[in-house]
């Protein structure tokens, strides 16, 4: 049981170094947050936002990889 934890936490922690690590190299900053789809209103003093498309893009391949892991 403790050692399918202590998989679980490093894979949870390589996948969050990768995101980390792409983000900051800006590999997502043209497409991250502006898929068709996202919610955007801007008004003159008031700006709202929710990425659902994203949201849902990251939870997929989220889901996959650790579908793969899991094997």
């Amino acid at each position: 049981m403790t050692q399918e934890l202590g998989k679980l936490l490093i894979v949870i922690g390589a996948t969050i170094l990768l995101i980390g690590i792409l983000l900051w190299s800006g590999f997502g900053a043209g497409w991250i947050g502006r898929l068709p789809g996202d919610i955007r209103i801007e008004r003159e003093h008031s700006a709202f936002y929710f990425p659902i498309v994203t949201c849902l893009v990251l939870s997929l391949l989220l889901s996959l990889l650790f579908a793969l892991f899991r094997r």
